[in-house]
């Protein structure tokens, strides 16, 4: 249960059912259940028909190797090596986008169900670790003003995040993806960060970077259960405009969902 940046459908779709059950028990009005229905439709399907990805032949030739964006052992999660779209959607240039956390060892007496929720820096080892360039390139945008909120990562904590979501997506792909930033790799290729710490930021708009050096550290901003990192390649710096890109990491390849990974430190 890790964060994900989440299509809007699958909660819309909750939210309607949900309607849709109270209204009968309860003998309520029906006349909006039409359009809930529509409105969730628009979400579901929607970003299939107007996102932008690529075919199944042209992906290898696209694949852009890279220094992995983290040091250290990490586990990887909504993986590109089990599926494609990775995280269910090709919306804000997802397809090919991978989630990566430090795996605390759940300690006895804590269960999925309690206690509700923790502080980001509560037993999550991932939490202020720092996050690295995968490459030389120019640093085209950071936002790093968004709190790191509790996390949501037990089942009544999943609900919550699912409602969240679908207000969170009201605000657009910068409340979805929380602090984040966008490195121009050059040849139209972009590496997006996402989640970082509430000011974290190493590096500012403009500036110029080498590969692995320090440029922010993992967070949980924005729609994320728990302190991750979400990392993806893309072709435009504005996730809302943005085709997914697929990946390679040096010495490391693509993780796949629970496989622990060791990655050094190139700087």
């Amino acid at each position: 249960m890790r964060g994900v940046l989440t299509n809007l459908g699958g909660p819309l779709l909750v939210v309607y059912f949900a309607y849709v059950a109270v209204a009968v028990a309860l003998d309520l009005p029906k006349d909006p259940l039409l359009p809930l229905l529509l409105l969730a439709g628009v979400f579901l399907v929607g970003p299939r028909l107007w996102t932008r990805k690529l075919s199944d032949q042209d992906r290898e030739a696209a694949t852009v190797t890279v220094a992995p964006p983290v040091a250290g052992a990490w586990v990887g999660l909504n993986s590109p090596a089990d599926k494609v779209p990775s995280h269910g959607t090709h919306q804000y240039g997802q397809t090919y986008a991978i989630d990566v956390y430090v795996d605390e060892g759940r300690p006895p007496g804590r269960s999925y169900w309690w206690p509700l929720s923790r502080r980001p820096d509560d037993g999550y080892p991932a939490f202020d670790r720092p996050l690295l360039a995968v490459a030389d390139a120019t640093v085209v945008r950071v936002r790093d003003g968004q709190r790191d909120h509790r996390s949501r990562d037990t089942w009544p904590g999943l609900l919550y995040l699912l409602a969240e979501s679908v207000v969170r997506g009201l605000g657009g792909a910068r409340r979805v993806v929380g602090n984040h930033v966008v490195l121009d790799l050059g040849d139209g290729v972009y590496a997006a960060y996402a989640h970082l710490r509430k000011g974290s930021a190493e590096v500012r708009e403009g500036d110029r970077v080498t590969a692995g050096q320090r440029i922010g550290r993992c967070g949980n901003s924005g729609n994320s259960s728990e302190p991750h990192l979400h990392f993806q390649l893309m072709d435009h710096p504005d996730f809302s405009r943005a085709m997914g890109l697929p990946f390679r990491w040096e010495g490391v390849g693509v993780p796949a969902a629970g496989q622990t990974f060791t990655a050094l430190d190139c700087a």
